[in-house]
């Protein structure tokens, strides 16, 4: 039986971006100015730190809750992409919109999954939760980062109720990658994040990847240099909400 996300979220195992490290950043390391390295991406973020509270800024087209009845409500109701068979997602924000393709070549679940779950309304209205200058910008948690955010705390835990393995990788995280967001092996859920600069070999091949940024990199850039909490959570101060994220040809 495939998991739930709520199921039991307390044991959530977090998993850590592994970043190629050389023998002088090693030792850099060791020293109390060295930066520490983001933890994205991941479904369950590290203990909180502790940090005002952030409440996005109200968007009276995302303030109504969703009818999300039409959702999948297991993996196996997922229609993945077929081979050949790309579709446009736009993400749409208040800075601009983000406009990605998803490909059924890349990964055919994923990406079907990604587009299920745009067309049912799951999207709308959830923030990009977690943001790292250089390295990504995540989102997708429509179980608590949905405005109105009442759990703030729990924020980049959440899913869609289920979970799907993983799927070969196919090429490389370079600048406007779109790929999964996971907890550990086989846990895609909802979460996805966005790759801001070219991470080819500095990020292992753990996250799905099913699609790209075609327009609106600058929205990206402009979402992920708004001011955040910093490491570990990388909590925006004010996170940017989708307002509406729809699907065409």
């Amino acid at each position: 039986m495939i998991p739930d996300h709520r199921a039991t979220p307390g044991r959530r195992t977090v998993r850590l971006a592994a970043l190629v490290a050389t023998a002088a950043f090693a030792l850099a390391a060791c020293s109390s100015a060295a930066t520490p390295a983001p933890t994205l991406p991941s479904i369950a973020p590290p203990t909180p730190t502790p940090v005002a509270t952030p409440t996005p800024t109200p968007d009276p087209d995302a303030s109504a809750t969703p009818d999300l009845s039409s959702c999948p409500k297991s993996w196996d109701q997922i229609p993945p992409l077929k081979a050949g068979e790309t579709k446009t997602v736009t993400i749409q924000t208040d800075l601009g919109n983000i406009v990605t393709e998803v490909s059924g070549d890349l990964a055919p679940m994923a990406a079907g999954n990604f587009v299920a779950l745009a067309e049912c309304g799951f999207y709308d209205g959830v923030v990009f939760h977690r943001t790292v200058p250089g390295f990504v910008i995540q989102a997708g948690d429509g179980e608590f980062a949905r405005v109105p955010i009442e759990n703030p705390q729990h924020m980049g835990v959440g899913g869609p109720g289920y979970q799907f393995d993983d799927e070969p990788v196919v090429g490389d995280y370079v600048r406007g990658t779109l790929a999964m967001a996971n907890a550990g092996p086989d846990t895609n859920g909802s979460q996805f994040f966005i790759v801001l600069e070219d991470l080819t070999g500095q990020l292992s091949k753990d996250y799905t990847i099913f699609g790209k940024v075609t327009e609106g990199m600058d929205v990206v850039d402009a979402i992920a240099a708004a001011p955040q909490s910093g490491p570990p959570s990388n909590t925006p101060d004010d996170p940017v909400v989708m307002t509406k994220v729809t699907v065409s040809q």
